[in-house]
Parts: C-alpha cells; structure tokens; sequence
C-alpha cells in the first residue's frame, strides 16, 4: 500500500486561463452563488447603488480586490462591457475546510496537512503544489486574504497537481489551527525561530505543517499555539531557502520518517 493515500477531486473549469466575469451586477450575482472569486478589481471614483453593493458584499466575504484606473479595467475586459468592475475567477474549486477535514481524518490513518501562511507568490504556490501532491499530502489549507491566487500560472508551475488535492480557504489560520488540534491532529511550524531541526520533531502521527510567507515567516502569533517548531539545517552563506524548496525538504522528511 502506499505510505500515504490520496483523495482527488475534479476542476469545474479549465486550466488554460482565468476565467473572468464583467459588470457589477454579473459579479454580484456570481459571489451570492458560491463561485470562488479570485479578485474583484474596481474602477476608482465609481459611484451608484450597485456598486456600493457589491462594495459591501466584496468587503463581508472577504474577498480580494483591488480599486484601479479605468485604463486597467478596459485592458482587462478587452472590449467587454464591464459597468467598471472586472472579477477573476480561480481556475480551481476551492473545498469546504471542515468537511473536507472530517472527510480525510476519518478515511485517512495518519494523514499529513499543508497550511500556507500567506504564500503570496504564485510560481512558488505551484511549485508547493507539485511537491505537495507527489508526497501524498492529503490537503492543502490556505488563507482567503494575502495568498498567492490559484492563477493559470499556478496551475502550470503545479503541472497540472492543483487539480488532484484539495484545497481550502479559510477566514484565518488560526481557527483552522485549532480546529485540526480539536481533531488530534499536531500542528509543526517551519521556523528558524528555535533550536529544534525537523529531524528532532515527531512527524508519524496525523499532522499539518505550517509554512510561511517569503517575506515574513510565519506570523507569530500563529507560533504561539503550535504544537512544535521546527527549522532546517543551513550550512552555507545564505540564511535562508527558498519556500517551495524548504516544503519540500520538510514533506520528504516526513516520508523518511513514515517508511
């Protein structure tokens, strides 16, 4: 049997590109029913009762946007009628976290998770993807603000992996935090913030690793409440390795660890 099983789900749409909507009443209606919107941009000093709607709504869903002139909106709709709002869909069904979690821990012995803590470049999201799918991570858990999008990029650079595992957005990391400790499942941060290497941390059990974003790590306040900490060994120059690479590294270790 493999030392991890997978659980695969199929795309709604294609990956060839992003999928766009235009108008402000065509995007309203597309957050009321569900679709998993990317990012909404808007064109600045628009006004009118529509678009103080989709404002509000733009704002309680907590979805991405962004307020830009109508120059960008025209290069974007390409000729479309876009009443001054032009939305991005994502390439890729996003999944419901908790049932999805439920899901795996209970079709699943010792599964392993991936939490993202605001990965906001694409290429690398694609490329934790790729790695993420080929050692049988059983889900990948991301924020819905300041992650990279789920682009047509992202889905190449994945070659083609984002299709085959879940993916979840969450309101905050932290809930998602501890809610998968309420399942006994152990929550390891990559850090270079303490003395442990991920060779002295148990990875046999059910558990998520957290990685953090390129900039800033791992937010610390999300630090305080995981179960352990954990960094690589860096023996050159350099202070740091890129984030797909460190995933990597931890995911692998984690396989040797399992065998």
């Amino acid at each position: 049997t493999p030392l991890f099983k997978r659980c695969f789900f199929l795309s709604l749409y294609p990956m060839t590109e992003d999928t766009k909507i235009y108008g402000l009443r065509a995007i309203i209606e597309a957050i009321e029913a569900g679709k998993d919107i990317e990012k909404v941009y808007l064109q600045k000093e628009l006004e009118g009762d529509l678009f103080k709607e989709l404002e509000s709504l733009i704002k309680s869903k907590r979805i991405s946007s962004s307020y830009v002139p109508e120059i960008k909106i025209e290069k974007l709709s390409k000729g479309r009628n876009h009443q001054g709002a032009v939305a991005k869909v994502a390439p890729i069904s996003f999944q419901d976290f908790e049932i999805t979690i439920n899901r795996i821990i209970k079709d699943i012995e010792s599964p392993i998770f991936l939490m993202l803590d605001q990965i906001s470049d694409t290429r690398n999201f694609g490329a934790i993807v790729r790695t993420a799918e080929c050692t049988g991570v059983s889900a990948i858990i991301i924020s819905k603000t300041g992650s990279a999008p789920s682009t047509a990029d992202a889905v190449k650079t994945s070659a083609g992996a984002i299709f085959n595992i879940p993916i979840c957005k969450v309101d905050h990391i932290k809930d998602a935090i501890y809610y998968l400790q309420s399942c006994d499942v152990k929550i390891v941060a990559a850090t270079e913030k303490t003395d442990n290497t991920i060779y002295d941390v148990p990875l046999t059990g059910s558990h998520a690793l957290i990685m953090g974003s390129e900039g800033r790590g791992i937010n610390p306040s999300v630090l305080k409440i995981v179960d352990y900490k954990a960094k690589l060994p860096l023996l050159g120059k350099i202070e740091s390795l890129n984030v797909s690479v460190a995933t990597g590294a931890f995911l692998y270790e984690a396989i040797r660890q399992r065998q």
